[in-house]
């Protein structure tokens, strides 16, 4: 009887189901990034932090910067990167600019987990690819690209999660 109410659900294509569909093929895709990063010397770094690590870039911000970015305050931005600092993937230092303010910046370790984070989606998506066929995976990212407003690339993600 579920596989069948299942089948019905898949079949008539309820509008729960799409959020579920991709929240499911962000989740995979995710999960298994975070397994690699674990398995290539990152096992400490989480969704949350891959968003700060973004948001502070590679030129550095402040947390109030990097606040605005992710959609968070400011204390927990700081919070966030005191984390970080504490697992070797950003630093505190003064702003050349102006003296009184304070920078986050990537590590060496911050950059390589992003350089490495970038590889590994190259190849989730490989791995898509070899099981959809490229086709099918190309028509996927233009339906999105579609569908997804222009700023629907902001790393605020992870503060909209809570």
């Amino acid at each position: 009887m579920v596989d069948q109410n299942v089948n019905q659900v898949v079949e008539s294509g309820k509008g729960f189901e799409l959020p579920l569909l991709l929240f499911g093929g962000f989740r995979s895709l995710i999960d298994q990034l975070h397994a690699e990063l674990a398995e290539q010397g990152h096992p400490d770094v989480r969704p949350a932090h891959g968003f700060a690590m973004q948001a502070v870039g590679l030129e550095g911000a402040t947390a109030s910067e990097v606040g605005r970015r992710l959609g968070i305050s400011k204390q927990a931005a700081g919070k966030t990167a005191d984390r970080l600092a504490t697992l070797g993937y950003v630093e505190r230092v003064d702003d050349e600019a102006d003296a009184r303010r304070k920078l986050i910046r990537l590590t060496p370790r911050g950059i390589d987990a992003l350089s490495r984070s970038a590889r590994i989606f190259d190849r989730l998506r490989a791995r898509w690819v070899s099981e959809l066929g490229a086709k099918r995976v190309r028509d996927l990212e233009n339906a999105l690209r579609a569908m997804v407003p222009e700023d629907g690339f902001r790393l605020d993600a992870a503060g909209w999660f809570s």
